[in-house]
C-alpha cells in the first residue's frame, strides 16, 4: 500500500503560478509510474500528467507549455509546477503512484491515489 499527501494547492490569480508535492509513503517494493488528476465539479476526473520511474512525462493537451511534472526517487515525491494558471484550471488536483508490494511470496501491482488538494484560479 501507498499512502499519497498533496500539498501545494490554494487560491491564485489568473497568470500565477503553484508547485504541487505529493509524498509517497507506506509499505511498498518500489513505484512506477506517478501521476497527476484532476476533477472540477460536474466533469470527470481528468488525467493532467503522468511519469515513469525513469522520468519520461506526458501531458494532457490543455496544460502543455504550462505545467511540468517532476520527481524525486530519492523522496518518494512527485511534483508539478503550474504556470500560466486559468480558471479553467480550477479542481481538486490528486496524485497517483503505482506502487509494487511484496506478498504471500509474489510481487503485486496496485493504483492508490491521494486525497487529493484544491487549486482555485479566480480573480
Amino acid at each position: 500500500q501507498v499512502q499519497l499527501v498533496e500539498s501545494g494547492g490554494g487560491l491564485v490569480q489568473p497568470g500565477g503560478s503553484l508547485r504541487l508535492s505529493c509524498a509517497a509513503s507506506g509499505s511498498f517494493f518500489s513505484i512506477n509510474d506517478m501521476g497527476w488528476y484532476r476533477q472540477a465539479p460536474g466533469k470527470q476526473r481528468e488525467l493532467v500528467a503522468t511519469i515513469t520511474k525513469d522520468g519520461n512525462t506526458n501531458y494532457a493537451d490543455s496544460v502543455k507549455g504550462r505545467f511540468t511534472i517532476s520527481r524525486d526517487n530519492a523522496k518518494n515525491t512527485v511534483y508539478m509546477q503550474m504556470t500560466n494558471l486559468k480558471p479553467e484550471d480550477t479542481a481538486v488536483y490528486s496524485c497517483s503512484a503505482n506502487g509494487v508490494a511484496w506478498r504471500a511470496g509474489s510481487y503485486y501491482s496496485n493504483d492508490d491515489w491521494g486525497k487529493g488538494t484544491q487549486v482555485t484560479v479566480s480573480s
